[in-house]
């Protein structure tokens, strides 16, 4: 027996395909040629801010044990698959795979790190796959290799959630999703561990995409029991083809990287980086919010767009001065704006005082005085008291901005954001075995 990784990746295009459905149509296959799979999928979301990518910027890799002599069959069996299914046509699809035997190298492993959180080049993906005898093979300009190495290097041996994803038949493709909502409801309010199933504010169901792909939904959750009973009580008004249970970094802020400085931000990088509000929130056309922080090295703006919900009108309320932690993808600068983070995410670390001048109170009767105008003095509308000599008094106001963590609505959160309810429940190492029935057919 051999062990064997295979990570593919760029198989689809705005206008449809999947790789997860790739996977899901490879797990069937593989399973009927009797290898044994060392984990769930790997469904790895890659650096959500690279400007090349379709939608999700996911990568597979499926991780198998498997028998030498059939091995040649395997490798025919994946390309096949991705021949006959990626979206060839498409001519900002490039699909890739990569084959690693043993154990994957810290190199590799590093490689996907640097792929989650920052740009990487196919010259760095294919020394590796050289050096370390892996076998790559490329459609078009292949760049689907980047990120197929990238899926066999990220192990999740650290945070990492489930999800369990249904296809749709053919003939349903293209065609408005018949999932009924209500079951959505009931679902999400019995399974406490499954995240990201419907929007608070907006009450719009989450699970299922709205592009033409063939996923007909997505349940998230904690591990891999509770998004299969999670998918037994939702209810659909279509056939389910097949669905599979991957396991995934999403869900996690896998892709944020701590800078120690604003000068250490780059172009497409998600980051985390801390700084005091130098320049107070402006709302400009679309309701969106701008405001600006800085350290001792330099200055950067950040974005909180008005379907951020929340965020956004948290981020109305700061003033100069308040220290935060911002976290978001890097927009590069423009003619127009500055360097910018897209914010997913606040921690409001430090709040200054808010400070009002307000009338004397009246030194005779206590009431509140008038003012007589502009530098002639108060007068008390009470008693008749007057006097040219009291000023308006410094009073701290009630803090209505509160410390914490803020996040983006759940309609607008990225793959990789972690959510509100998985702050505490983060996990380490893959899973000793799968469950049974993990994927059906």
């Amino acid at each position: 027996m051999v062990k064997l990784h295979i990570g593919f990746d760029d198989t689809d295009s705005p206008k449809g395909g999947c790789t997860t459905y790739i996977a899901a149509l490879l797990v069937e296959k593989l399973s009927l040629m009797g290898v044994s799979f060392m984990d769930y999928p790997n469904l790895i979301r890659l650096n959500p801010n690279v400007p090349w990518k379709t939608r999700g910027n996911g990568a597979l890799c499926l991780r198998i044990n498997c028998h030498e002599d059939t091995v040649d069959r395997i490798r025919e069996t994946v390309v096949d698959a991705i021949e006959a299914n990626a979206e060839l046509s498409y001519s900002g699809t490039d699909p890739g795979t990569v084959f690693l035997f043993d154990n994957v190298p810290q190199e590799i492993k590093d490689f996907a790190k640097k792929a989650e959180q920052d740009i990487v080049k196919m010259e760095e993906a294919l020394k590796l796959v050289k050096r370390f005898d892996a076998e790559a093979v490329g459609f078009k300009k292949g760049r689907g290799i980047i990120g197929g190495l990238a899926a066999i290097g990220e192990e999740l041996n650290g945070d990492h959630t489930f999800e369990l994803i249904t296809y749709r038949t053919p003939e349903n493709r293209g065609e408005p999703r018949r999932v009924q909502a209500s079951s959505v409801k009931i679902m999400a309010a019995n399974s406490s561990l499954t995240f990201s199933n419907i929007d608070p504010e907006t009450g719009r169901i989450l699970i299922t995409p709205r592009g033409p792909d063939p996923i007909l939904y997505g349940v998230r959750g904690e591990n891999p029991e509770v998004v299969k009973q999670a998918h037994e009580i939702i209810r659909s008004d279509e056939p389910v083809e097949r669905w599979v249970i991957f396991r995934t970094n999403q869900g996690t802020d896998a892709h944020l990287r701590k800078v120690s400085a604003v000068t250490e931000i780059q172009p497409y990088n998600p980051v985390v980086v801390q700084g005091v509000v130098s320049k107070e929130p402006r709302v400009i056309q679309g309701g969106h919010v701008i405001f600006s922080i800085q350290d001792t090295s330099g200055e950067v703006d950040c974005a909180a767009y008005e379907p951020t919900g929340n965020l956004s009108k948290i981020s109305r309320k700061l003033n100069s001065g308040d220290v935060v932690k911002a976290s978001g993808g890097v927009r590069p600068a423009s003619s127009n704006y500055q360097l910018t983070i897209n914010l997913e995410k606040i921690m409001i670390l430090e709040v200054v005082p808010r400070i009002s001048f307000v009338n004397p109170f009246c030194p005779e009767c206590g009431k509140r005085m008038k003012s007589m105008g502009k530098n002639q003095g108060f007068r008390c509308e009470k008693c008749g008291f007057r006097s040219s000599q009291l000023k308006k008094v410094q009073v701290e106001e009630e803090q209505e901005l509160k410390r914490g963590l803020y996040i983006t609505t759940p309609r607008s959160q990225r793959h990789l954001t972690k959510p509100h309810c998985r702050y505490g429940r983060e996990k380490k190492g893959a899973p000793k075995e799968v469950i049974k029935n993990w994927h059906s057919p």
